[in-house]
C-alpha cells in the first residue's frame, strides 16, 4: 500500500505508523466524566468503507497525516497533514 505524503510524495507503508482511528473526540483534560474517558479509551468502530485515520510519516518527514482510506478496498482518496504547518504533532 502508497500513502501520498503531503511533502515527500508517494511512499510504502513501511515508512509509516498508524496512530489510530481520526474521528475520535478526546474529552477535556480536567473531565472527570469517567464514561466519557472509557468511551474515549476503549470504544472502537469498525467500519466498512472509507475511514478516517491518522498517520505518521516516521520514517521520514515525520508529519502527522489525515487519511481517508476504504477498510475493503484498502485505496486511499485523501492525505493531508493534521495541522497546517510541516512538523505537526497530532
Amino acid at each position: 500500500m502508497l500513502i501520498t505524503c503531503p511533502y515527500c510524495g508517494p511512499r510504502d507503508l513501511s515508512e509509516f505508523t498508524y496512530q489510530g482511528d481520526g474521528n475520535r473526540q478526546r474529552p477535556a483534560p480536567n473531565s472527570q466524566d469517567l464514561d466519557a474517558w472509557n468511551a474515549y479509551v476503549y470504544d472502537r468502530q469498525n467500519p466498512a468503507g472509507d475511514h478516517n485515520e491518522i498517520w505518521q510519516h516516521s520514517g521520514g518527514c515525520r508529519i502527522h497525516i489525515r487519511v481517508v482510506r476504504n477498510t475493503l478496498t484498502h485505496a486511499i482518496s485523501s492525505a493531508v497533514p493534521v495541522r497546517g504547518h510541516h512538523g505537526g504533532k497530532a
